[in-house]
């Protein structure tokens, strides 16, 4: 599995250091066990205060130590996967329930549908989405929004990444090569007539399997691609986070972030990148801010507000909710993205063979940037374009939407308002390149 000229992944860090980083993720654990009975006096301690029986519970003390008991036990505790909790949608005004079901399914991957059931057919079918989510720590459920937007006018798949702290070892390693190949696959099941869209990280794996896909004359190739956010050239407009992966190289990353999963998980002494160490390095960037957002809690829950409450409760049931990576495709994917630059240099290979965006001729092309993105830097995704030089002019759309950072590109009122209804005309129009030529003239 040869990724440019330097013959395959990182090795894993078992390989070279055990001892630096083998504990960590026991001692992380251990500690988690240990803060449970504090959990559970702080839990009985806020019942106690909320009970309309309790003189107490009225008073500002009352509320404050509820408060405080609340703010404890979301702080420390370990956040499973949210819910979809799509039930329903509006189509052409009516309200259709929607059932989330898996298609296709392998050990580190099960591609979601959600079926919108129509009491009646449409007069003409909507256009089939693949949204391919990252894998980068959060679940897929991170795209909720994304696919809420999309399920009035779209039939609507997703990629939905296992936590690899559940994947037994004896299902073997997952590496890039093994996610480009995972998303040839989906399309493969998709039968063709499909849009790929891609949501960030998945952006240079998604370029890298349609241009493999391209090179043989795949049938099921896809009939759009749009690329939404992504790292594909990190060298334009660097932002923090690529400037880190450049300063400390991928040694520093293989040493000191990539430990085993312990017992009792069914993964147990799988090499991860623990999602907990990703969930710090989010929070770090934006300190101060998810302080105040916690200060807000308490001041919210002692005032009993319950809507700020509720919101500040669904954002960080989400947020919080991290997943285990898998050490082989974490190590390679900092590697070839964000060290190398392998795909923009023209070096990517996918088991054996070089990955080519050239070669990408019948499928139409749309990136999205936010102008305020400090993840991906403006330009990062627009390099998209010069390396699939073959896609004509008018088969090929670049939209920058003002006013957004990195989340605002894939899921907010003004990604709703804004940025879906300027991807669901081009994926209406793909197939038609006059009305494509026009939409690209806008």
């Amino acid at each position: 599995m040869p990724i440019g000229e330097f013959g395959g992944a990182p090795p894993l860090v078992a390989e070279g250091s055990p001892v630096l980083t083998t504990p960590m993720y026991w001692m992380y654990e251990m500690g988690q066990a240990s803060l449970n009975p504090a959990r559970a006096i702080t839990d009985a301690t806020k019942l106690l205060f909320q009970n309309p029986l309790n003189p107490w519970a009225r008073t500002e003390v009352g509320k404050s130590v509820a408060a405080a008991c609340e703010l404890f036990e979301r702080t420390t505790r370990r956040y499973g996967k949210p819910e979809w909790g799509l039930n329903d949608t509006e189509v052409n005004g009516i309200r259709v329930p929607v059932e989330v079901r898996s298609v296709w399914e392998k050990p580190f991957c099960r591609l979601l549908y959600f079926d919108r059931k129509f009491a009646r057919p449409l007069r003409s079918p909507h256009p089939r989405v693949l949204i391919v989510a990252p894998m980068s720590g959060h679940y897929a459920t991170l795209l909720r929004g994304t696919v809420e937007a999309f399920l009035p006018a779209h039939e609507v798949y997703i990629t939905d990444w296992a936590d690899a702290r559940m994947v037994p070892l004896s299902d073997g390693r997952f590496d890039l090569d093994d996610y480009i190949d995972y998303v040839i696959e989906m399309l493969h099941v998709l039968g063709g007539n499909t849009h790929v869209l891609a949501v960030c990280q998945p952006s240079v794996p998604v370029v890298a399997a349609v241009s493999i896909m391209e090179a043989l004359r795949d049938p099921f190739v896809p009939t759009s691609m749009t690329l939404m956010g992504g790292p594909i050239d990190t060298r334009r407009n660097p932002t923090a986070v690529n400037n880190l992966a450049q300063e400390r190289g991928i040694d520093w990353f293989r040493n000191h972030v990539i430990t085993k999963v312990p017992f009792p998980h069914p993964g147990m002494m799988r090499d991860v990148y623990p999602g907990f160490l990703q969930l710090n390095g989010f929070i770090s960037m934006n300190l101060d801010r998810h302080m105040d957002a916690h200060k807000q809690l308490f001041a919210n829950l002692v005032k009993g507000d319950g809507d700020l409450v509720d919101k500040h409760r669904d954002f960080y049931d989400e947020y919080l909710a991290v997943m285990d990576l898998s050490a082989e495709y974490y190590l390679q994917t900092v590697d070839t993205v964000f060290v190398k630059h392998s795909l923009p240099k023209g070096e990517m290979t996918h088991r054996g063979t070089r990955v080519d965006p050239s070669k990408v001729t019948r499928v139409a092309l749309m990136t999205v940037e936010g102008e305020n993105d400090d993840i991906s830097g403006i330009g990062q995704t627009e390099a998209t374009h010069t390396l699939c030089s073959s896609i004509p002019d008018h088969r090929r759309v670049h939209y920058v939407q003002k006013g957004v950072g990195h989340y605002g590109v894939f899921n907010g009122s003004r990604f709703k308002s804004e940025i879906v209804p300027r991807i669901h005309d081009f994926m209406v129009s793909a197939a038609n390149p006059s009305s494509l030529q026009a939409l690209a003239a806008e």
